[in-house]
C-alpha cells in the first residue's frame, strides 16, 4: 500500500526538511501523541486518518456510525465526543446519534449507553443542537417470515431457562426497538455488527451479519466493517469476526446459487463467446449522431445483469446525453475520442483507456472531430434498465471548450 510505504520511508528520514513537512501537513493525531509516541502520531495522520477513512468500500457517515458504536459499545467516552462530532459532519442527523445510543445499550449496557449520552449532549450544546424527539414516521414493519423464525427460536431456546428474557426479547427488542423509524433497518443491523465485534461476540455476528445484509448492506461493506474495526477493536478483534464472514458469505452463496434456475446452475451454464463483428448494427438515429456502428453485443444470464458491446465511431460522431442506473466502463480499443459530463469540460481519451462514468452522472462519449474510435462499452441494468437516453448532443455542444488532455 503506497501510504503505508510512505510511513515507513517518512519513519525512516529523520531529516530537518521531513520533520518540518510532517510539521506543516494536517493532523489529527494531537500533538501530545507525537510527543510520547511519535509512531503512533503517524499511523494515526497518514494510515487511520490519510488512508483507511477515506477507503471508497465504505461511505464516511457509515464509518462513522460504526466507529461511534465501537466507541460506545466499549466504554471509551473520552473519544466518544470528537466522533460524535465528526459523524454530524459526515450527515449522521442528531436523533440517529441518539437512536444509536438507545439501541446499543439493549446489545452493549446501561452503564455505557448513559456515559455515551452525558458526551453526545456536550457536543449537542456546543453546536446548539436542540433536544432530540421521537420521529413521527410511521413504524418499520419487519419481515414477518423471519420474524416468526426468529421467535420460534428464542422461544425454544431462551425461553425454557430465562422465560422472562425471551418475553422481552420478542417484545420489546424485537418487536418496540428494532421497529422505530428513527434509525433505519439496514443501520440498526450496521451498529449492531460493530458492537458485536468491538465486545468481542462473533458467535452473535452470523445472525445479525445476515440481518445486515438482508437489510441493505453489501458484502463489499460488511467486510470494509471489520477492517474499520481493526483500529477501533484491535486486530485480534477483527480477525476473529472474519472466518466467522466468511461462513456466512458463503452459506448466502450457496443459498443463492441453489435458488437459481436450473439452466443456470453453476454446473450446466455454458460459456458463451460472441465473435468478433457479431450481429453488428447501426446505432439508431434517435440516440447517435454520425453513421455509429454497433457489433458483438452480449447479455448475461440472470442473476448476473451486465451487458455490453462494441461501438465504431467514424470522425465527429458520437452519442446522445444519457445515463446509467449502475454506471458505464469504456475500454477504449482505437483511434481517438472524447468524453463529457454535463457542467464540466471535456476529456480525451485514447487506446487502452478506461473510463467509468458513475451512476446516474449525464454524460456523453464518441470520436474525436478528425479521429475516428471504438470502445468496448459495459453497463448493468436496474429493473431491466441499462440505460435512461437524453436528448442529442449539439455540434456547439460537441466543439466546445478544448478537451483535457
Amino acid at each position: 500500500m503506497k501510504t503505508i510505504a510512505a510511513t515507513i520511508a517518512l519513519s525512516a528520514l529523520a531529516t530537518t526538511g521531513v520533520e518540518a513537512e510532517e510539521t506543516r501537513r494536517t493532523r489529527v493525531a494531537p500533538a501530545a501523541v507525537y510527543d510520547v509516541a511519535p509512531g503512533l502520531g503517524h499511523f494515526t495522520d497518514d494510515v487511520l486518518f490519510g488512508d483507511v477513512w477515506l477507503r471508497p468500500q465504505l461511505a464516511a457517515r457509515d464509518r462513522s456510525l460504526v466507529t461511534v458504536a465501537a466507541l460506545v459499545a466499549t466504554g471509551k467516552s473520552a473519544q466518544i465526543g470528537s466522533h460524535v462530532g465528526r459523524a454530524l459532519d459526515n450527515g449522521v442527523e442528531p436523533r440517529e446519534i441518539g437512536e444509536l445510543i438507545t439501541h446499543l445499550a439493549f446489545y452493549t449496557g446501561w452503564p455505557n449507553a448513559i456515559s455515551a449520552v452525558t458526551e453526545a449532549k456536550t457536543v449537542f450544546e456546543s453546536r446548539n443542537i436542540a433536544s432530540v424527539s421521537d420521529s413521527d414516521a410511521a413504524r418499520i414493519v419487519l419481515d414477518a417470515s423471519a420474524e416468526a423464525a426468529r421467535s420460534r427460536t428464542v422461544d425454544t431456546t431462551v425461553s425454557p431457562t430465562a422465560p422472562a428474557l425471551a418475553e422481552l426479547t420478542n417484545k420489546v427488542l424485537f418487536g418496540d426497538l428494532w421497529t422505530r423509524p428513527d434509525l433505519s433497518p439496514r443501520d440498526r443491523s450496521l451498529v449492531t455488527m460493530a458492537a458485536l465485534v468491538a465486545i468481542g461476540q462473533p458467535e452473535q455476528l452470523p445472525f445479525h451479519a445476515n440481518r445486515a445484509m438482508d437489510n441493505g448492506l453489501t458484502e463489499t461493506e460488511a467486510a470494509e466493517v471489520l477492517t474499520h474495526l481493526g483500529f477501533y477493536a484491535g486486530w485480534p478483534r477483527a480477525m476473529s469476526a472474519v472466518p466467522v464472514l466468511e461462513r456466512v458469505l458463503a452459506t448466502r452463496h450457496e443459498k443463492k446459487a441453489e435458488a437459481m434456475p436450473e439452466e443456470t446452475q453453476p454446473e450446466k451454464a455454458d460459456i458463451t463467446l460472441t465473435r468478433a463483428g457479431t450481429a453488428a448494427t447501426s446505432g439508431p438515429e434517435a440516440y447517435f449522431t454520425g453513421k455509429v456502428e454497433i457489433s458483438t453485443p452480449y447479455k448475461g444470464d440472470a442473476p448476473a445483469r451486465i451487458s455490453g458491446a462494441t461501438v465504431s465511431f467514424p470522425a465527429g460522431a458520437r452519442t446522445a446525453w444519457h445515463t446509467h442506473p449502475l454506471g458505464q466502463t469504456l475500454y477504449i480499443v482505437s483511434g481517438k475520442g472524447w468524453v463529457q459530463k454535463e457542467g464540466a469540460p471535456r476529456e480525451a481519451f485514447g487506446p487502452g483507456d478506461v473510463v467509468w462514468i458513475p451512476p446516474l452522472v449525464k454524460h456523453w462519449h464518441g470520436a474525436a472531430a478528425d479521429t475516428p474510435m471504438v470502445h468496448f462499452a459495459v453497463a448493468e441494468a436496474l429493473d431491466g434498465s441499462a440505460v435512461t437516453w437524453l436528448d442529442k448532443v449539439t455540434d456547439a455542444e460537441y466543439g466546445g471548450e478544448a478537451a483535457i488532455y
